[in-house]
């Protein structure tokens, strides 16, 4: 979700930028945002992505099962992009028909992105991991049932 929606609730063109940006992150990480995470330093998807791009170690992102299945300057413009389209800043973000043209061209300078959205991490440790996996097999601690109440 857009920081200016999810913060504000101002909706426009470029919130479809940052979740088609997300989208495309998501699949070349073969993960998806809300369950990403990694334990020992509580980052998302985005946190991950732009500390890797920094670190101009972006191909570290890809999803493993891709390994030797992919073109390095496709993927690595695709994450570009991705980061171009979760900028925080959503005058930054570029619209989506400019998003089509620099995925069609291989020859288009792209700009440098700008740091992506505010992004909430979380930290997990084992004990609480653990204990989460173990409740999704039994929702019920001792044995009685639990009933969720949803409003009509």
């Amino acid at each position: 979700m857009a920081p200016e929606y999810a913060m504000e609730g101002l909706y426009s063109v470029k919130s479809d930028v940052f979740s088609f940006g997300i989208l495309l992150l998501e699949i070349i990480c073969g993960k998806r945002n809300s369950g990403f995470y990694l334990s020992e330093h509580g980052q998302s998807l985005l946190i991950y992505s732009w500390k890797l791009w920094c670190e101009g170690e972006c191909l570290k992102l890809v999803d493993p099962i891709l390994e030797n299945t992919y073109t390095t300057n496709e993927v690595t413009r695709c994450i570009h992009i991705g980061l171009l389209c979760v900028q925080e800043d959503a005058e930054d973000r570029p619209t989506m028909s400019t998003v089509v043209v620099m995925l069609a061209s291989e020859t288009m300078t792209l700009p440098n992105p700008n740091h992506p959205a505010f992004s909430v991490g979380r930290k997990i440790n084992k004990e609480e991991e653990s204990t989460s996996k173990a409740s999704n097999k039994d929702p019920s601690i001792n044995e009685i049932s639990v009933s969720n109440i949803l409003p009509r």
